[in-house]
């Protein structure tokens, strides 16, 4: 069994990520990568192990969304050549949060990102994680929710975001 990627490409997200094909390859090889244990893929472990491929490949580790001194101190997990990614593992609740904090990088005052990636696992890997190998990945954002909320957020979600649901 090896990990597959879902892709859905909201505002064109898909070609400005085409245009940084080196980077987008990056991203997904990191995904897919066949040294990743399944057994051992707990949220916390997952992020640990997509932490250490990024951070090898120069990304930029928890860079801050705000600039200045006594800004809110929001980061995004991974940012290279103004393509920011967040991995979501957790509740569904920080959906509006991530997608906010892509908005503002992208924002003309800060300008720090041409297009948000957003990583979340399916309801299929969550289900198969948590039957075939004992991993508690209940309650997770899921990239069938992502997908189904996000272009409701038309009017404040201006930013190109590429979603990846992770997948068995």
């Amino acid at each position: 069994m090896r990990l597959t990627i879902q892709k859905f490409s909201y505002r064109f997200a898909e070609q400005v990520l085409n245009s940084k094909l080196a980077i987008k390859q990056e991203i997904e090889d990191a995904l897919m990568n066949s040294k990743i244990e399944l057994a051992n893929l707990s949220r916390p472990n997952f992020n640990k192990v997509l932490e250490g491929d990024f951070v090898s490949k120069n990304w930029r580790n928890q860079p801050a969304v705000f600039d200045e001194v006594g800004d809110p101190a929001a980061r995004m997990d991974f940012m290279k050549e103004r393509v920011g990614i967040e991995v979501e593992f957790g509740h569904s609740s920080f959906l509006g949060i991530d997608l906010l904090k892509f908005q503002v990088a992208s924002y003309s005052g800060l300008d720090k990102i041409d297009v948000g990636v957003y990583i979340v696992t399916t309801r299929e890997f969550q289900r198969t994680m948590k039957e075939k190998f004992k991993q508690n990945w209940e309650g997770s954002l899921s990239y069938e929710k992502v997908i189904k909320y996000l272009p409701h957020f038309k009017s404040a979600i201006q930013v190109p975001i590429y979603v990846i649901g992770i997948n068995l």
